[in-house]
């Protein structure tokens, strides 16, 4: 499918200078630790958009297509282990259908169009070949992957369902913290 050079972008579309450019690689160090965080080398080009204090990559950006050409839908990816373990348990316990039962439809759907729109915006005009599709997560309509809808929401995408995840873990490690002061009160 060819992209027509006269296309214009969706309203919303943006331009970003953190975008993965196929003239661009990420450094060794960047590689290396998101290989270590992943437990494999990735398998495109990527951008290391969200890290923790101490330089830990937390969210990558990737590049629309993979390094053998295949469509990446994914454009924000939640790479840090405990974020992930977190964010599985939500998941694990039902997560997916509670975050699509809290958020207005009608703003999940924007959120994934303007993750589809931040996405295309990134592949040439001129591309012919497979293009990725859906919004977060790849999906086109309701809610998929938390991790996906997180990892946007902590590079600062507008996406009901990663605010509801923050909500959900900031909550629980609020609960966790009040269970170890009142351990440590009682002296065990």
């Amino acid at each position: 499918m060819k992209r027509s050079r006269n296309e214009v972008r969706p309203a919303g579309a943006r331009e970003s200078s953190r975008r993965p450019s196929k003239d661009s690689e990420p450094s060794q160090e960047a590689v290396a630790a998101v290989s270590a965080a992943l437990g494999r080398p990735p398998q495109g080009r990527f951008d290391v958009v969200v890290s923790h204090p101490g330089g830990a990559p937390r969210v990558i950006r990737n590049s629309p297509f993979l390094d053998d050409g295949t469509p990446m839908p994914t454009l924000y990816w939640l790479v840090c282990p405990s974020d992930c373990r977190a964010v599985s348990r939500l998941e694990s316990e039902g997560g997916v259908k509670a975050a699509e039962a809290a958020v207005d439809a009608a703003e999940l759907a924007e959120a994934h169009s303007a993750y589809a729109t931040e996405r295309d915006a990134c592949i040439p005009v001129d591309y012919e070949g497979p293009l990725p599709s859906g919004g977060v997560g790849g999906t086109r309509r309701g809610v998929k992957c938390l991790h996906a809808h997180y990892a946007w929401h902590l590079a600062g995408g507008d996406d009901p369902v990663g605010a509801w995840v923050a909500e959900r873990l900031e909550s629980e490690r609020l609960e966790s913290e009040a269970k170890n002061d009142t351990r440590r009160a009682a002296g065990r």
